[in-house]
């Protein structure tokens, strides 16, 4: 298995994902940091990726609530029992939605908007799967 991280998905991945009313979801982060955030405008040059990360984190709750999702998990991966990955995701994050549009709904809020600017600067990547959750 060949495993790609990215921060961003593709226009048609987008598309299609939006277009599926899956009903309740629950989307399975698995995130990777950079050592060191990257700010556009090249603030907190110290800081970690994971603390800028951890900023969005804190701020990505409300714009969760708001639209009726709420966290469900979010800790790091300590260890793995089965399978092998050339580089072990640094941590897990489970964000339940009401269906998909909540959360094309949140991430085009103007609030989501200003909170990830962290995201982009703490992510090296991460893996979105989205899975069927019960109401």
């Amino acid at each position: 298995m060949q495993v790609t991280n990215e921060t961003s998905p593709r226009p048609e991945v987008v598309q299609a994902f939006f277009a599926d009313d899956h009903g309740p979801m629950v989307m399975v982060n698995l995130l990777k940091f950079k050592d060191k955030a990257t700010y556009p405008d090249g603030r907190d040059p110290e800081l970690s990726g994971r603390d800028a990360y951890h900023r969005y984190g804190q701020a990505v709750v409300a714009c969760l609530q708001s639209v009726g999702g709420h966290v469900v998990y979010s800790g790091p991966v300590t260890g793995m029992l089965l399978g092998q990955v050339e580089d072990q995701w640094d941590a897990v994050a489970l964000a339940w939605y009401p269906s998909p549009q909540a959360m094309l709904q949140m991430v085009a809020s103007p609030e989501y908007q200003a909170i990830e600017i962290h995201r982009y600067a703490g992510l090296a990547g991460q893996l979105n799967i989205r899975t069927k959750a019960e109401k």
